[in-house]
């Protein structure tokens, strides 16, 4: 989800920004009001859409359908109805939050898998190199003691499983985020 989340927040950031700067732009001529209408029905779908992401990803329980306030009532209630409805709004804010949040996820995500990895690898080559089998270039220079490989080996295998654990726990929460901001409260 780390990983995936900066991709979803660039597409919802995007498209949240240019609805928004797009409809603000035409509210001169008149299909401003319309398509800010369609604007805002798509951050409800997209909504929905990264509401099933969530769920797949973090495991946290989202609704399977959007809940539709009164669908017997005329369009323009509906219309009047979806203006009002804090749901429509706190999934707009959603949407222009994921781009910050998904490039701090991904940054951690990323980095934690370089310097995990690279503490369980580096030492492993460092061997192999000193017994022939590799060959590290003349110009790198290593420098340390044969000693401090399983130090080496243990510090990376401590912070990979330490990213892990608090992946899952950056998962939780941003369930609960999403939970808070993508979902319409009960009654």
């Amino acid at each position: 989800f780390m990983l995936l989340s900066l991709g979803t927040g660039i597409v919802y950031f995007t498209v949240a920004v240019t609805g928004l700067a797009m409809s603000a732009g035409l509210m001169i001529p008149i299909i401003g009001f319309p398509f800010f209408l369609l604007f805002l029905g798509l951050v409800r779908a997209l909504a929905l859409a990264e509401g099933r992401i969530v769920e797949g990803l973090t495991g946290t329980r989202m609704p399977r359908r959007p809940a539709h306030a009164r669908s017997t009532a005329p369009w323009y209630q509906r219309v009047i109805d979806m203006l009002k409805d804090r749901h429509t709004w706190t999934a707009l804010f959603y949407m222009i939050l994921q781009l910050p949040i998904g490039i701090v996820y991904f940054t951690i995500a990323t980095a934690g898998l370089a310097i995990g990895v690279g503490l369980i690898g580096a030492p492993i080559v460092w061997l192999l190199d000193i017994a022939g089998i590799v060959h590290i270039s003349s110009d790198v220079h290593v420098s340390g003691a044969p000693w401090s490989i399983p130090f080496l080996l243990v510090l990376g295998v401590v912070l990979t499983t330490a990213l892990l654990h608090l992946a899952k726990a950056i998962g939780n929460m941003h369930g609960h985020i999403a939970k808070a901001l993508l979902v319409r409260p009960a009654g």
